[in-house]
């Protein structure tokens, strides 16, 4: 728009204000440089062309002083002239048609755009003008119409010369110009093109880089249209797919070694094995030649339409960096009869083919050059010229050379793509006109159906049948039509493969179909390609390798996400796929494997009956419970010895029974919990211990209460005692002779008669106390079943791998109420005993109970941190442990000594020895604790009074 508004102000500028003169004109204080092809005489319709014959313009010295000239252009492209002989050829061609415009010869205007944006405006400004001078925004030629303008070639350049043609609605047809920009009908109106459009090119390379794998990658793109928003499209759908960029360069337009050596090195140290590189011919070439002198190995590169097949990039010594290559072409052809015509042209027919034959064979076709060249010559020499140089001066051109001697990117046909669309866009143009000419009078396209003059018509009615064009190539029977100004995107995927003679060869190795389904769209043959160094496996680009399942990426700080490090999955977690963002957290009963890729169930665990831990218990269960209902056989057989009556048979067998069923109930712990053993076990448990604390309690606290009472009546004995010996030394001192004073031996005498304080306290008592004892645990128990019983549950916190099979309590208050009041069972039942073990006798059961206890509660002390650091399965057998060995000590320290009396000692089995001591000689005597429940304490204190 900007260049639109340009021209019109420069219009109106020079209609105003030019100086005024009698001879009006319409031209431009200008002259431009142009260079091509023209034949428009007794032709009835002009077809214009625009090529970059030449690959830039020749520098100039700046100078302002003097008249400005148009610049000339250097370095001549070969393959781009060929382009220009396809037209040519394709014009000669359809004037010999019978089918197509049979009444109409073509003529054509072709221009040399040097491959730069200002001579391509030059030529537009030449076409639109009519003359060699242009003057914008006015027609003054009074020839035939031109019909269309084919090129300009690179999208740069029809980029700048659209801008200007669709200010006329002048149909352009471009061969070359891919640039997605160019799609724009607001932008660019007439413009239409018989080369896909680049979004397609875009997709295909971003197709081909996740075909393979490829994550880290880096691109070069042409300073220019082409390059920028062919790059542009193509990393917008990888970076969207996942691929990082590694680096992004720019080859300058104007030809700078800094620049290259910059690219050089980014190349060189990069880590990216592909390079995308969207860019001309032209502007690639510099870096490939600087690339080759450093020996640049290793990498892969994907290449444009634009140069995938161009002689100027595969020249001899490129095998080892381009080698590998892969590249998206256009669609290719056979043109019939274009080798011959390429093979016949005459070199002096204009300054264009001249400049081509010079160039081509390295001579001059002017004697005047050649035979001064030659002077100079000799000049260096002897001075002199022989008089054979003087006729035939040395580097002349006879105009008779080979071209098909000659191997040359010009004469090369085997590649037609670029030169095949040229060939269809002349083809378009001339369908058009042919529809156009042969129109129906009442049934056109245009207002009242009316139709154009072939002879006389104005561009826009010409784009009309452009656009609507539909025809078939005549060669190839190949169907063209255009979609908003575009053809369907058709590539050719390409693989440079280097032969034994170091010779690059096009090898086609897929297919890629825009207009197909999307999994349909690219067809690619892996076995076929031949790789850098030729490999035949794909390589790796990536910045770092694939996360295996099992591990995370984690996202290195401040650079590209495809840059990152792989993390193990903790555990509980898993990935399983290949680069996972996160890992998963498995479910409650599932847990990671250790290859964390894969969520496996838990481990169930409970104390198993069958395992040998299980069997080690149960057999050390049923030998306690074995050896107590042995020593219950003992205590019955001997039931009517001294030993066990004065032991309260009943608590006695009670008590016994407690022990046989800790024992037993220890083996409900056992097995899978159910609801039904976990009330069980637990319960047994309490009832179990409770019933036996309360049975030794009971003994202890009688026990316990007659040593009080024992002690007591002792003290007032030998209170009276003391009293009876002072009365009676007394009278002795006072020489009564009726006082006789008889002393004792209290070491020898024992008292029988009965201590009524002591008597009181029966085996009745023992009984009370243990049945209250019970009898409140039978309650509490009773409540804590009703209200909130134990019950089973799955633990998936105690052991991340495990599912943990156990018993809930149901109610901590209960269960710490249930156990707590066992443990004050015990702590009363040790004082009591602890007080009571001072009754000396040949059997003490007081500080039997003491041991026991003290047993007791050593081994629950023990088990309270055994049991908080284990876990699972050993915490139950931990508690089993506890309950055995508990039961095990109050059965040992209790029972056993009796036993060994009962069954090793039977002698001291007699009543006799269920009776006291003899009092010691201090005066005091101490009951038998076996005795207390068969006789009073005697106590003796003889006093004789001599008459």
């Amino acid at each position: 728009m900007e260049l639109k508004y340009f021209l019109i102000g420069l219009c109106a500028f020079f209609y105003f204000y030019s100086p005024v003169s009698t001879e009006s004109t319409c031209k431009l204080k200008a002259k431009f440089n142009l260079s091509g092809y023209k034949n428009t005489d007794k032709k009835k319709v002009v077809v214009g062309g625009m090529f970059p014959v030449h690959k830039r313009i020749a520098s100039s010295d700046g100078n302002t002083s003097s008249l400005p000239v148009s610049a000339g252009c250097v370095g001549f492209n070969f393959r781009t002239f060929r382009w220009t002989q396809t037209m040519l050829f394709a014009i000669n061609e359809i004037n010999n048609k019978k089918e197509l415009l049979p009444k109409t010869d073509l003529g054509y205007v072709i221009y040399d755009s040097c491959f730069t944006i200002s001579k391509a405006v030059e030529g537009t400004l030449t076409y639109l003008t009519g003359q060699d001078e242009a003057v914008p925004n006015y027609r003054c030629g009074n020839g035939a119409p031109l019909a269309a303008l084919v090129g300009a070639g690179g999208s740069d350049l029809s980029i700048a010369t659209a801008r200007i043609l669709g200010l006329y609605h002048f149909p352009q047809v471009s061969y070359c110009s891919t640039c997605s920009a160019l799609e724009s009908k607001f932008q660019f109106p007439t413009f239409l093109r018989t080369i896909p459009n680049d979004k397609h090119q875009s997709k295909a390379m971003a197709q081909l880089v996740l075909h393979f794998g490829w994550t880290w990658v880096g691109t070069i793109a042409a300073d220019d249209d082409y390059g920028k928003y062919g790059i542009k499209d193509f990393k917008d759908q990888v970076e969207e797919a996942g691929v990082c960029i590694s680096f992004s360069e720019t080859l300058p337009k104007v030809n700078s070694p800094e620049i290259i050596q910059r690219i050089v090195k980014t190349v060189i140290e990069s880590t990216a094995k592909i390079i995308v590189v969207f860019s001309s011919d032209v502007d690639l070439s510099p870096l490939i030649l600087e690339l080759v002198q450093h020996n640049v190995t290793n990498r892969t590169w994907i290449a444009s339409e634009a140069w995938v097949t161009s002689a100027l990039i595969s020249q001899p010594g490129v095998g080892s960096l381009l080698g590998g290559t892969l590249g998206f072409a256009v669609k290719r052809a056979e043109i019939p009869g274009l080798q011959d015509h390429l093979l016949n042209i005459d070199p002096y027919a204009d300054p264009l083919t001249e400049e081509f034959w010079e160039t081509l064979f390295n001579c001059t076709l002017s004697y005047g050059k050649a035979l001064k060249q030659a002077k100079q010559s000799a000049a260096g020499v002897n001075g002199t010229l022989s008089r054979a140089v003087r006729a035939v001066p040395d580097g002349l051109c006879t105009g008779k050379e080979s071209l098909a001697k000659v191997n040359n990117t010009y004469s090369d046909v085997s590649q037609l793509r670029i030169t095949y669309s040229v060939y269809k866009a002349v083809y378009a143009v001339a369908h058009a006109l042919h529809n156009m000419e042969y129109c129906v009078p009442g049934q056109g396209p245009f207002v009242g159906n009316s139709c154009a003059d072939i002879t006389n018509f104005e561009p826009w009615q010409l784009m009309y049948y452009l656009k609507n064009v539909r025809y078939k190539m005549p060669n190839t029977n190949e169907e063209i039509y255009f979609n908003e100004g575009d053809v369907e995107g058709f590539y050719d995927i390409l693989n440079w493969q280097v032969n034994s003679n170091g010779e690059i060869s096009y090898t086609t190795v897929g297919y890629y179909n825009a207009s197909a389904a999307s999994e349909d769209m690219m067809t690619i043959k892996n076995d076929s390609i031949i790789w850098n160094n030729q490999v035949t496996e794909p390589p790796r680009s990536v910045c770092s390798e694939n996360c295996l399942p099992g591990t995370r990426k984690g996202i290195r700080q401040g650079e590209p996400v495809c840059c990152f490090d792989c993390i193990p999955c903790a555990d509980g977690e898993i990935s399983n796929t290949t680069n996972a963002r996160e890992c998963i957290l498995c479910s409650g009963d599932y847990w990671s494997n250790d290859a964390h890729d894969t969520c496996v169930p838990k481990i169930i665990e409970f104390l198993d009956f069958g395992e040998p831990l299980g069997i080690t218990l149960i057999v050390i269960s049923a030998f306690g419970a074995l050896v107590t209902i042995a020593v219950a056989v003992v205590f019955v057989v001997n039931i009517r010895t001294p030993l066990v009556k004065a032991n309260d048979f009943l608590l006695s067998f009670t008590l016994l029974f407690s022990l046989v069923v800790t024992f037993l109930c220890s083996i409900v712990f056992l097995g899978e919990p159910q609801k039904w053993s976990c009330m069980t076990s637990q319960v047994a448990l309490a009832l179990g211990f409770a019933i036996c604390l309360s049975s030794i309690m009971g003994k202890a606290a009688v026990l316990m209460l007659r040593a009080q009472a024992l002690k007591a009546a002792r003290n007032r004995a030998k209170a009276a005692a003391k009293a009876a010996k002072a009365a009676a030394e007394a009278a002795a001192n006072r020489g009564s002779p009726d006082v006789i004073v008889t002393s004792t031996n209290n070491n020898n005498e024992t008292s029988s008669s009965p201590n009524p304080d002591v008597d009181i306290l029966t085996c009745g008592h023992q009984r009370a106390i243990a049945a209250t004892a019970i009898l409140i645990q039978i309650i509490a128990c009773t409540v804590w079943l009703l209200i909130l019983p134990p019950y089973p549950i799955k633990n998936t916190s105690a052991q991340n791998i495990k599912i943990i099979l156990e018993c809930e309590k149901g109610s901590v208050i209960f269960i710490c109420c249930i156990f707590g009041y066992d443990i004050l069972l015990a702590l009363l039942a040790f004082i009591f005993a602890f007080i009571a073990r001072k009754l000396e006798d040949h059997f003490s059961e007081a500080k039997c109970m003491t041991f026991g206890m003290l047993v007791f509660f050593i081994v629950w002390i023990s088990f309270v941190p055994a049991y908080l650091s284990t876990r699972g399965k050993f915490m139950v057998a931990v508690q089993i442990f506890a309950i055995l060995a508990s039961s095990f000590g109050l059965l040992t320290c209790i029972f056993l000594p009796k036993c060994y009396v009962l069954l090793v000692k039977p002698e001291r089995n007699t009543e006799e020895m269920m009776k006291p001591r003899p009092k010691p000689r201090d005066g005091t005597s101490t009951g038998t604790s076996a005795s207390l429940a068969t006789a009073a304490t005697e106590v003796t204190a003889t006093t004789a009074f001599d008459d």
